[in-house]
């Protein structure tokens, strides 16, 4: 297989391309990038970025040798940034622009919208939506089915880059099929319960109970999700 005739492609010779990829013009692949069959990967994308780290990161000597590995199908938008180490499942949609550090892994027809950035050592779950410009921080957990709004923030430092060397972060945890607000703010270490409801802007400074619709300022439990809307409810079984 040759792709010759895709513009300005830089592929590595160490990289592994599976049947039925197709580039877009000036994609950049690194060294040692597995990409599985019918991958789509549209104009200005990078694949297999190293990191690089300042020596103070709270990431720096942590493991950055494991290669880029992109499952079957998945479609990697105009400019999006995708680090080596990270692991993305069939079906992942990467959004333009969007940004994807090492180790993080997200599960199977997960969409990574424009302009969102997954930090290292994040887990991501099967269906996630994390909408344009999301942040999800370092050492998050997001399960299967969440959904994220856009530019929703999560936090994992409380001191802002004053802590202890050697003290670990604490990234969000978002369970099962909770819903996150447009505009949301999670503070270290929070965690979202099972169909949980955060409403849009609410700083969210406590864990959320599962099924607990909160809002506001610090953000406050104001009632229990519905049954209607449950993920096992129609319609949102077929969506």
């Amino acid at each position: 297989m040759t792709f010759s005739d895709v513009p300005g492609l830089v592929l590595s010779p160490t990289a592994t391309v599976g049947e039925g990829v197709t580039f877009g013009a000036h994609v950049v692949v690194h060294d040692d990038v597995v990409i599985g069959d019918g991958v789509r990967i549209q104009d200005g994308a990078v694949l297999g970025k190293p990191p690089t780290l300042s020596p103070r990161s709270s990431f720096a000597g942590a493991d950055t040798a494991a290669p880029l590995v992109i499952g079957d199908g998945v479609a990697i938008c105009t400019h999006a940034v995708v680090f080596a180490g990270a692991q993305l499942a069939a079906g992942v949609i990467v959004g333009d622009h969007a940004v994807i550090r090492e180790r993080a892994v997200i599960g199977a027809d997960s969409v990574v919208g424009r302009g969102a950035t997954v930090d290292p050592d994040v887990t991501i779950g099967a269906r996630v939506r994390l909408q344009s410009h999301v942040y999800v921080t370092g050492g998050s957990v997001v399960e299967d089915d969440v959904f994220v709004g856009p530019c929703a923030v999560t936090t994992n430092d409380d001191t802002m880059a004053r802590h202890p060397p050697g003290a670990p972060l604490r990234g969000a945890t978002l369970r099962r099929a909770c819903r996150i607000g447009g505009g949301a703010v999670l503070t270290p270490g929070v965690e979202i319960g099972e169909e949980a409801f955060v409403a849009a802007g609410a700083v969210v400074t406590t864990d959320v109970p599962s099924r607990a619709i909160v809002m506001g300022v610090p953000a406050r439990v104001v009632r229990r999700v519905p049954d209607s809307e449950l993920l096992e409810r129609e319609p949102w079984t077929s969506t």
